[in-house]
């Protein structure tokens, strides 16, 4: 009888995609996460948003979308990392022009 082959298994860490609204730290970004919720009386859906310190070694510059996963403490407040950049953000033409760092 032969061995079977193990597969790793399925991470189970919390994800989450968000946007990158501050990347002025070395390997630190600042992600903002927007969820949608119900208000408890009223019904009305609102919008949430959560912002998370990530330790970022792919190099997600400000307007990317990135994909975090939980996990162990890095920092004070860092218990997230950059696990993919999903989208680049577009170089927008008052950034040039000004020449602002991106």
């Amino acid at each position: 009888m032969e061995p079977e082959k193990t597969k790793a298994p399925a991470s189970h860490r919390n994800e989450q995609i968000g946007t990158v609204v501050s990347a002025k730290m070395t390997k630190s970004v600042v992600v903002a996460v927007e969820r949608m919720v119900q208000h408890a009386v009223y019904r009305k859906t609102i919008r949430h948003t959560s912002t998370f310190m990530a330790h970022d070694e792919k190099g997600a510059k400000k307007g990317d979308t990135v994909r975090i996963v939980e996990t162990r403490p890095l920092s004070k407040l860092k218990r997230w990392r950059v696990e993919e950049i999903v989208t680049r953000a577009a170089l927008r033409e008052d950034e040039v022009a000004a020449g602002e760092k991106v």
